[in-house]
């Protein structure tokens, strides 16, 4: 790689790093449908577990991205500067809240957890807001977007593994409001967006996030009102492709999409001259 005044593709993030926005933000949007839905539905345990699960998991490939994977405790040395220290200790509370949840079989205990999850994705939204040097990265807005992103994302992995919502209707409510949210998130975003930043990388993937993540989801679920015994398929079309747009955009946005901004050089030094 050659460093200079023109932007250049960061690579100390890779697919490790995305996967964990993906699977954590996606495992947090779980969490959070899953506690409005466990006074509702008696078997939200394994939801909840699931939730976890995609959480860990995304925490365990950004892990692999560690030279010496015992260092790995020191991210909880700076909790007053790093927000990747305050998402650490977010995610040990989400599993603390669940694990307990889990045993004990307390919705409220749920409803706990799905609050702590909402405060974990909304860390990783300001990790990227906090990575100055990359233009895609440093706008205001990538923090609601990251987090509707999320709430968009669990709440269609609900609808999927539960063939349709079932008879919770909160869930399917917090999906249509994080599709919505994430549209104007996204325009807000792209509004906000400086000089240098990777249009061309990031505009393919927004439009399948606004098409297929947004606009598809939204006329399938029409069909609860004009055309109900398709009505559970057609949802759980909706949830595949809100959460497939959703991945494919974070992973552009991580990997794809960021450039750094390159050496600000006003002045070059001229040879004989003062």
């Amino acid at each position: 790689m050659s460093y200079g005044p023109k932007p250049w593709l960061q690579r100390h993030w890779d697919v490790r790093a995305a996967t964990n926005f993906v699977l954590g933000g996606t495992g947090a949007g779980l969490l959070v449908a899953t506690a409005l839905a466990a006074h509702a539905v008696p078997g939200w345990k394994p939801l909840l577990a699931l939730g976890l699960a995609l959480i860990a998991a995304g925490l365990g490939a950004v892990w692999l991205e560690i030279g010496r994977k015992l260092r790995a405790v020191h991210v909880f040395f700076n909790p007053f500067t790093s927000w990747m220290t305050r998402e650490s200790f977010a995610a040990l509370v989400v599993f603390a809240l669940g694990a307990t949840a889990l045993v004990l079989g307390r919705p409220w205990m749920a409803q706990g957890t799905g609050l702590a999850a909402l405060g974990f994705v909304f860390c990783q939204g300001r990790i990227l807001r906090a990575s100055k040097g990359i233009p895609a990265w440093r706008t205001a807005g990538i923090t609601p977007l990251i987090l509707a992103t999320g709430l968009a994302e669990g709440g269609g992995l609900y609808l999927l593994v539960t063939a349709g919502g079932g008879e919770a209707r909160a869930p399917l409510a917090l999906f249509v409001l994080a599709l919505v949210g994430r549209a104007f998130a996204w325009r807000s975003y792209r509004a906000n967006l400086g000089p240098g930043a990777p249009l061309t990388a990031l505009e393919p993937s927004a439009k399948w996030l606004l098409n297929l993540g947004t606009i598809v989801p939204l006329a399938l679920l029409l069909t609860r009102l004009v055309a109900p015994p398709v009505a559970p398929a057609a949802t759980m079309l909706a949830g595949a492709a809100a959460l497939a747009a959703g991945w494919h955009f974070k992973f552009t946005l991580v990997t794809r999409a960021a450039y750094n901004q390159g050496f600000a050089l006003p002045r070059l030094p001229v040879r004989g001259s003062r």
